[in-house]
């Protein structure tokens, strides 16, 4: 059982994961009013404020992640070999033989896109067709979001912390 569990036995996975999300979210603008809504596609936003939001969770570990200016995505993942036995549902054929079989570089594209679906905020998309990865083996590299008639690049950043790995967009390319 871990921490959240003991100190609050009455709630659910889910509500300690927002519970946590509103406290980030608080510290991070000071104590202000901070109300998170989510669009139709279950994308979060602020109610009654302009910046962008992306919120991720993976076991005990939470992020949010903040951008005055654009869409955002972020992603975190515990470094596990499961990755291994779904990498047929979001690894195309040019990320395969870049990945291989190494758990971290296949988590790596798994967050990536993670973090991408997250910043175009439609449903729809297939991991393996409209999601691809570039330069994913360096800490800086791109992502691209692809579907009929859209077409974006972005440049995302990724960071291993202990035995979790964090992606998120830095920026669009176009900006």
């Amino acid at each position: 059982m871990d921490l959240f569990s003991r100190l609050f036995p009455e709630k659910t996975k889910r509500d300690i994961e927002l519970l946590g999300s509103h406290f980030l979210f608080k510290k991070h603008f000071k104590d202000e009013n901070i109300e998170i809504c989510y669009d139709t596609n279950r994308k979060p936003y602020l109610k009654n404020r302009s910046e962008f939001i992306s919120i991720s969770h993976s076991h005990a570990r939470l992020v949010v992640c903040v951008n005055k200016k654009e869409n955002t995505g972020v992603d975190i993942e515990l470094i596990r070999d499961k990755v291994l036995k779904i990498k047929h549902k979001f690894v195309n054929d040019s990320e395969a033989l870049a990945a291989k079989d190494d758990v971290e570089k296949l988590i790596t594209i798994w967050a990536a896109k993670e973090a991408l679906y997250k910043c175009y905020g439609l449903k729809n998309l297939d991991f393996k067709t409209n999601l691809k990865v570039e330069g994913f083996e360096n800490d800086v590299f791109y992502g691209i979001i692809e579907t009929t008639g859209f077409k974006k690049t972005l440049l995302l950043k990724k960071e291993k912390i202990n035995d979790y790995l964090l992606v998120y967009i830095l920026k669009d390319q176009a900006n």
